[in-house]
């Protein structure tokens, strides 16, 4: 098979590390790739928005499958406009349709199918800036902290978590009245603040049948001791260790199920991956929210520790043939930690050299923000590289990661010391 990827993250790097490892797979494109994809596979420069191009590449290089890392082209449409083409409907397309995708591409829709599904989640009501007066009434009958979330794509930025009312309302009016986010923020859904421990649930579904893959748990907070900003993601574990077999029970019965069935029943077809952020509050999982792609740096911790062929898993997704496939799963743990540029999630400079990433043996370096340059790499992005290492604990799989990133260094490196530290 020829495979094409969409993508140019850490995301798109493990996918392009695991897929080149599938006797299935003869030709691997990505586009636009990174100097990782680039170690594996052929980089193509293409948008991932653009489907016209794609659509030209895919025919000219006889792609019978395309793989989609990031939420926008989902979000946009791309697995429809593929179905509508006479050329293209053939070619499996890894990722929902643009129905579907709306549970990532508006907070609101998403919220509205967990209700109607009766799936548990935070309590919430959507406001937008005709509705702004009845949204500051609605914050003063909360508690705090407040949760504000642009319904829209904001690029992983657009939840903010405030302690005081006055802030609140302030941010409230800079999403909705001064477009803080954008469009994203047009409208904003409030919500109660739900107290526990997060993780992730990935699952892979051909819209009959689901896999469970492992779980995974994901530190977004720039500084230690999750403190400052939001970012895309600052490290991750793989399995998630309070996640045993009787809370996972919970997890399929009172979400995956119910997610799978309600997509059936409102004819949202949907073949790709499902990404639910969970809440552990007590001993119940609640939904925070959906994505409807694999996240980042999750896939670095999740795809190392599948034996499975991931192609035969994709081929099996296209043909709707998921529940003849048993996941093989390594049993070790894994970690990443994400090395990103100094500054980031704020301004920060780019085409900084890193230098010893061919002196790492015992931890796997997945590119992300990085790009060849005459025949050096250098950083091109905030989250410039994840460092994975497994172990028999999470606890040694970090210390691994830890060590390897002894033997690294660009200008103004900065990455979390303490990945790991609330389990």
């Amino acid at each position: 098979m020829n495979i094409l990827i969409l993508g140019s993250g850490g995301r798109e790097h493990a996918f392009a590390w695991k897929i080149a490892q599938s006797p299935l797979c003869n030709n691997l494109f990505v586009a636009p790739g990174n100097s990782g994809t680039a170690t594996v596979a052929e980089n193509v420069n293409l948008s991932v928005t653009h489907f016209s191009d794609i659509k030209t590449f895919v025919l000219d290089k006889k792609i019978t499958m395309v793989i989609v890392g990031p939420e926008d082209p989902l979000v946009q449409g791309i697995h429809d406009y593929f179905l509508n083409d006479e050329a293209l409907k053939n070619i499996a397309i890894i990722g929902p349709q643009k129905a579907a995708a709306t549970l990532e591409g508006s907070k609101a829709f998403a919220k509205a199918f967990l209700h109607k599904h009766n799936i548990p989640t935070a309590a919430y009501q959507s406001f937008n800036k005709d509705t702004i007066a009845e949204a500051y009434v609605f914050l003063e009958h909360l508690n705090p902290p407040y949760v504000l979330k642009a319904d829209g794509l904001a690029a992983g930025k657009g939840v903010v978590i405030l302690d005081n009312l006055h802030d609140a309302k302030t941010e409230l009016k800079a999403m909705l009245l001064n477009s803080k986010f954008g469009t994203a923020s047009d409208t904003v859904v409030i919500e109660e603040f739900l107290d526990g421990i997060e993780l992730s649930c990935f699952v892979l579904t051909d819209g009959n049948n689901y896999k469970i893959l492992p779980t995974a748990k994901d530190y977004k907070r720039i500084g230690e001791g999750d403190t400052g900003l939001n970012t895309g993601g600052m490290g991750a574990i793989s399995p998630v260790p309070f996640a045993d077999d009787a809370f996972m029970s919970k997890i399929e019965q009172q979400i995956v199920a119910p997610t799978i069935k309600g997509l059936q029943n409102d004819n949202l077809p949907y073949k790709g991956f499902l990404f639910i952020g969970l809440i552990k509050v007590g001993d119940q999982p609640k939904v925070i929210e959906y994505n409807v792609r694999m996240g980042d740096p999750e896939t670095e911790v999740v795809l190392p520790r599948l034996n499975t062929d991931l192609v035969q898993l994709f081929k099996a997704v296209a043909e709707q043939k998921l529940d003849t496939i048993t996941l093989d799963i390594d049993k070790r743990a894994a970690a990443t930690v994400m090395l990103v540029s100094g500054g980031y999630p704020e301004a920060y400079e780019k085409e900084k050299e890193i230098v010893g990433i061919e002196t790492i043996s015992k931890s796997i370096v997945f590119h992300a923000g990085a790009k060849l340059q005459n025949t050096k790499v250098v950083t091109s992005g905030g989250r410039v590289m994840a460092i994975t290492s497994y172990g028999d604990t999470y606890q040694d799989a970090i210390k691994k990661s830890y060590q390897s990133i002894e033997k690294l260094k660009f200008d103004k490196m900065y990455y979390r010391k303490d990945i790991g530290f609330d389990l």
